[in-house]
């Protein structure tokens, strides 16, 4: 599984960072960072949490094979 932000699209908004704050990271920029764009499986459920919660819909997970 890989973690895919448009970041023409991200607001920075935290949405992501507040539900999983392993995977990403707004630092003092104010700028979203991905800390493990290929997270294990086992976090599915919590990475498709924040893609349907995610503002302005910039945030996607595809299959690792998919570049």
């Amino acid at each position: 599984m890989r973690v895919n932000v448009d970041f023409d699209r991200c607001a920075s908004s935290g949405t992501c960072v507040r539900l999983v704050p392993d995977i990403f990271e707004i630092r003092d920029d104010g700028y979203l960072y991905i800390l493990n764009e290929e997270p294990d499986e086992s976090r599915w459920d919590d990475l498709q949490e924040v893609v349907d919660s995610c503002p302005t819909e910039a945030i996607s997970i595809t299959d690792g094979s998919t570049a």
